[in-house]
């Protein structure tokens, strides 16, 4: 594939796992799986078009409100993730990084991001951001703790610093943010971040995305005008 100039950074709000294992007349547990062996092929599409950031929007803040079921099983794809495809994440070039609250994770998920960032830490063909326990407003007041607690006073915040002190940052703000499954909002992802970003809503559940849908996006993001306000 060609590098792609134009697009930097793409989110993914990963939604219809559920209601794709309803429609197939399956577990719920069993959408959560094709979930996130879509999520692993969305990865590898955005390397080979070139674009620097994929962020997916794996777990959020409100999930922790779920079924203890579902919840342990999320924890343990996660867990199964960080042992076991670490070493192909490693192979293809990918740094790999965690945002959100990760202090609310189970101890030994927290000790298997840690192995598998500093393991990734220098890769460079494609940064893959996993939103886990992430929530847009818990990551803005994270932010202004760090500098409340860092006394920097109130004439020195401006938005460029007030994005040095987010999970994200160093990074750009995503070109284009894709959801699935029919919802027409954000919930909560990425919400400082998505202030001039192009949004995506398609009817399709997430583990019926195809390569084809991620190439139709970017060609629509493409013919559209990004003004910026001017």
């Amino acid at each position: 594939m060609k590098q792609n100039s134009q697009i930097r950074h793409i989110g993914i709000i990963m939604d219809g796992n559920r209601r794709w294992a309803k429609n197939q007349g399956l577990p719920a547990l069993i959408g959560h799986k094709k979930g996130y062996e879509k999520m692993k092929a969305a990865g590898k599409w955005c390397a080979d078009r070139g674009i620097g950031i994929l962020t997916v929007y794996a777990f959020s803040s409100e999930n922790w409100n779920r079924s203890k079921e579902e919840v342990n099983y999320l924890m343990n794809l996660f867990r199964r993730a960080l042992k076991n495809e670490i070493a192909e994440i490693h192979k293809n070039g990918i740094k790999m990084k965690v945002i959100g609250q990760k202090e609310k994770l189970p101890e030994d998920i927290q000790d298997l991001i840690k192995r598998a960032e500093e393991k990734t830490k220098a890769n460079k063909k494609l940064l893959f951001n996993i939103a886990i326990s992430y929530g847009g407003r818990p990551e803005i007041v994270s932010a202004i703790k760090k500098m409340i607690a860092e006394k920097i006073p109130a004439s020195k915040i401006t938005e460029d610093l007030v994005a040095k002190y987010l999970w994200t940052k160093g990074q750009p703000d995503p070109d284009i943010i894709i959801r699935t499954s029919g919802e027409q909002r954000l919930s909560n992802f990425l919400t400082w971040q998505s202030a001039y970003t192009e949004l995506f809503f398609i009817k399709k559940h997430w583990p019926d995305f195809e390569e084809k849908d991620l190439d139709e996006i970017i060609k629509e993001y493409s013919e559209r005008q990004r003004r910026f306000g001017k």
